[in-house]
C-alpha cells in the first residue's frame, strides 16, 4: 500500500529500530548476474545512493513545480493528501530517519513533526492542518537533502543494520518514490488543464497478436521472498519454500478491450459474478465501468491526466478495484492468481531452480524490460517488452499496471518486523489484498520481484489492473479454442482471460 503512515512512527518517537533478525541459512542462490549492493565499494555505494536520492528529488520537483500554490494546497480528493503535505512529509521522514536516527542530529523543526505524522492525521483531515506553505515546504525539504548528502559522504555504510549496504538511505529513496507515485495518483484525480506530459509507449511488438493467451506453470516448489536483497522491506522476508500445483496464467494483463466485453455482457448488472461484499460495494458506489471511464455518443472515453481520449483497446485495463477484477475473472470462468502463483511465474527459473530478482534475470530494469519510472503516463500495449518476459513466457509482470492477486496481506513464515513494526505488521489481515509487479508510475528502486503492495479491495484511484489464472484441471484444455495455442489478440481487445467463450463454471 502506498501509504505514508508506514514510514514515520518509529523514528519520530526516537525508539530504537527493531533488532534485525539473526542470520539464517538462505534458500536463495547467492550467485547473481548483477553485482549486489553489498559487494560495491563504499565509494560506489555512495554514488549509487546519491543517484537514487537525486532521481527521486528530481521527480518530486517535477510533480510539484508544474502547478501553482492553489493546486499544491488544495485537496483534489478526500482519498489523497494535498500535494504540499506529501512534499514536506518527504523531507520530514528523511530528517527523522537519516539526520536524527543515523546522524544523531538535533531536530531541525520539531514543532512540525505532528503535522506530518500519517498515523495521527488521516488524509481527509490534512487540509485542515497548519501545513507549511509551498515555499517553506520546498526550502525545508531542500535543506534536509543538503545535510543528508553531507552525512552520506561521511557515513561508513556499515557497522549497524540500518547502515549496512546503505539500507536506511535506500529505504528513504524508496519512500520518496512511493510518495511520487501517490502524487501522480493525485494528479490523475486533479481537475483542470493537463500539466504533465510524456511520450507514448512504443507500439506492441510484431508478435503480440500471436502470443498464447496463457502460459503453463508446472507443479513444483520455488523460493518465495528474499534473504539477500539488501534494500528489501520486512514484508518481503524471509525467503521460504512454497510448493504449488500446476496452473495457467494469462500471458499479459487483461486488456481494456477484454474488460469492455465484460461490461457489454452485463457484468456490472449480474450479482452472480460478484462476491456478496463486492456486489454490495458495486451498488453502493454505483460502479458501472473502470474509474475515469465514461460513455459518450456511443464511444467509451477515459480521462487521463487531464486529457479526454478514446479508451485504447489494446492497453491493460487500469483503475479497477479488487472486487471488479474478481468479478471479471469469475465471468471469464477463471480466478485471480494467488500471490505465490504470481511470484513463481515472475521469478522462478525452471532451468536452474533458482528465483530471479526480475522476470528477465537479475540485471536492473531497462527500458527494454518494463514500463517503469513514469517514462510514459500510461500502460504499454499488451504483449509489449518481450525482453522482459519470464522463463514461462508471461509478459509485463513488471511495470505497466499493479496486479491484484487473490491473496490477503499476511506475514511470511518466520516474519520479523524491521526496522519498525508499523511498516507492515499493523496492516496484516484480511482487510487488505496484495498487489504485485509495480506499474508505469513505480520507480525501479521500488520495484522488484519480491516487492509487495497492498490496499483495500475497494481502491480504484491506484494504477491497478490484473491478470487471471486457472487450475490446470479446471482451466482451458490444450485442444479447445481457448487452450494454450489460442492467441492473446491484443489489438482486437480479446486479451487474456477474455470473453464468455471461457466461461466453464456456473459459479
Amino acid at each position: 500500500m502506498i501509504d505514508d503512515a508506514r514510514a514515520d512512527r518509529s523514528a519520530r518517537e526516537n525508539r530504537p529500530p527493531t533488532p534485525l533478525p539473526s542470520e539464517a541459512p538462505s534458500l536463495e542462490d547467492p550467485s547473481l548476474e548483477a553485482p549486489s549492493l553489498e559487494t560495491l565499494s563504499p565509494e560506489a555505494l555512495r554514488e549509487t545512493i546519491a543517484t537514487e536520492l537525486l532521481a527521486a528529488r528530481a521527480r518530486t520537483a517535477a510533480l510539484t513545480d508544474c502547478v501553482g500554490d492553489h493546486d499544491l494546497t488544495a485537496q483534489h480528493s478526500p482519498l489523497m493528501s494535498p500535494l504540499v503535505w506529501d512534499l514536506a512529509h518527504i523531507g520530514n521522514q528523511e530528517e527523522l530517519w537519516l539526520l536524527r536516527n543515523i546522524g544523531g542530529r538535533d531536530p531541525m523543526h520539531p514543532e512540525i513533526d505532528p503535522l506530518y505524522d500519517a498515523f495521527e492525521h488521516p488524509r481527509s483531515e490534512r487540509p485542515t492542518l497548519p501545513l507549511l506553505p509551498p515555499g517553506e515546504a520546498r526550502a525545508y525539504a531542500g535543506e534536509v537533502r543538503g545535510r543528508v548528502l553531507d552525512l552520506l559522504a561521511a557515513s561508513p555504510l556499515e557497522g549497524a543494520p540500518l547502515l549496512d549496504a546503505g539500507f536506511a538511505f535506500g529505504m528513504i529513496a524508496q519512500h520518496e518514490q512511493q510518495h511520487d507515485e501517490t502524487m501522480l495518483s493525485t494528479h490523475q484525480l486533479r481537475r483542470g488543464e493537463p500539466v504533465l506530459a510524456a511520450p507514448a509507449p512504443p507500439p506492441a511488438p510484431a508478435d503480440a497478436a500471436s502470443l498464447p493467451a496463457e502460459v503453463l506453470v508446472p507443479a513444483g516448489p520455488f523460493t518465495m521472498g528474499t534473504d539477500t536483497e539488501p534494500w528489501a522491506l520486512d514484508n518481503e522476508r524471509p525467503a521460504h519454500r512454497v510448493d504449488l500445483p500446476a496452473y495457467r496464467l494469462d500471458t499479459t494483463p487483461v486488456t481494456n478491450g477484454a474488460y469492455l466485453r465484460f461490461i457489454e455482457d452485463g457484468g456490472y448488472d449480474e450479482p452472480h459474478w460478484w462476491t456478496p461484499e463486492g456486489w454490495a460495494h458495486r451498488r453502493n458506489a454505483d460502479l458501472t465501468a473502470p474509474l475515469f471511464w465514461r460513455r459518450e455518443d456511443g464511444q467509451w472515453l477515459r480521462r487521463r491526466f487531464g486529457v479526454l481520449e478514446p479508451v485504447p483497446l489494446d492497453e491493460p485495463v487500469l483503475h479497477v478495484s479488487w472486487y471488479e477484477a474478481d468479478a471479471y475473472a469469475r465471468w471469464a470462468g477463471r480466478r485471480l492468481p494467488t500471490e505465490a502463483e504470481w511470484e513463481k511465474a515472475a521469478r522462478h527459473d525452471p532451468a536452474t531452480g533458482r528465483s530471479r530478482r526480475y522476470p528477465w534475470g537479475d540485471g536492473a530494469p531497462g527500458p527494454e524490460h518494463a514500463n517503469l519510472g513514469q517514462r510514459h503516463l500510461r500502460p504499454a500495449p499488451a504483449g509489449s517488452y518481450p525482453d522482459g518476459q519470464s522463463p514461462y513466457g508471461a509478459r509485463q509482470l513488471m511495470g505497466d499496471v499493479w496486479e491484484w492477486t487473490a491473496s490477503d496481506f499476511r506475514p511470511y513464515p518466520g516474519f520479523r518486523a524491521w526496522p519498525y513494526r508499523e511498516y507492515s505488521e499493523v496492516f496484516f489481515g484480511p482487510e487488505y489484498k496484495v498487489l504485485r509487479g509495480g506499474c508505469f508510475a513505480v520507480a525501479p528502486v521500488a520495484c522488484r520481484g519480491t516487492f509487495r503492495n497492498w490496499d483495500y479491495p475497494i481502491r480504484r484511484q491506484i494504477f491497478a489492473g490484473f491478470r487471471t489464472a486457472a487450475d490446470v484441471t479446471d482451466g482451458p484444455g490444450s485442444d479447445g479454442p481457448d487452450g494454450p495455442d489460442a492467441t492473446a489478440g491484443a489489438t482486437d481487445g480479446r486479451g487474456s482471460g477474455a470473453g464468455p467463450a471461457r466461461v466453464r463454471r456456473a459459479g
